[in-house]
């Protein structure tokens, strides 16, 4: 649209802003965008938390070995006995060999849930342990939400090998999580 001018020339009017198929169109290309890079940002997380998992399950057991090598008490009977308290002195009860986080309840960290279970015979615990390790163990981490925050389960024992389940169900026992797939 043209204005008049008092000496007679015309000139344009500036734009007034976007129009409403502008603006839906922009919008039409964000949520298609939207629509391709959630999924990948949701892959991509549930990446991250089963490669902290795995590591966290590396770090039980290798925690586990240096219990065994270091309290003559065989492997710790529980998962908090390889926690402690910041600054105070590590003993048999309370070893200070894992984070905090995992090694209280409800041991869950990064979207899975751990466990540790002494299994085997138990020792004969040292005067100064409170509770008598054993002769084997089994640690496991399980996705907290199956999908959401993880999809596969892992799990350990003491030849320190870590064994995945693709179905994310945890494993019973050492037998069950030996005869699964080995981590590479």
């Amino acid at each position: 649209m043209k204005t008049q001018t008092q000496s007679g020339a015309h000139t344009a009017q500036p734009p007034r802003g976007f129009s409403l198929i502008e603006l839906l169109i922009v919008v039409a290309i964000i949520l298609i965008i939207a629509a391709i890079a959630i999924p990948q940002l949701l892959r991509a997380r549930i990446a991250a938390n089963e490669a902290a998992a795995c590591e966290t399950v590396r770090t039980l057991t290798t925690a586990s070995m240096a219990y065994n090598a270091t309290w003559n008490n065989g492997y710790p009977p529980n998962m908090q006995s390889l926690g402690g308290v910041a600054g105070a002195l590590a003993t048999c009860d309370q070893a200070d060999l894992m984070d905090p986080v995992v090694a209280s309840p409800p041991y869950q960290k990064g979207g899975y849930a751990f466990g540790f279970t002494a299994t085997g015979t138990a020792v004969i615990p040292p005067s100064n342990c409170g509770a008598a390790g054993s002769t084997a163990y089994l640690v496991t981490a399980t996705p907290v939400v199956e999908g959401v925050t993880g999809v596969r389960s892992f799990c350990s024992d003491e030849p320190g090998v870590i064994y995945f389940d693709t179905t994310g169900a945890t494993a019973a026992s050492e037998t069950a999580c030996e005869s699964l797939i080995q981590l590479q």
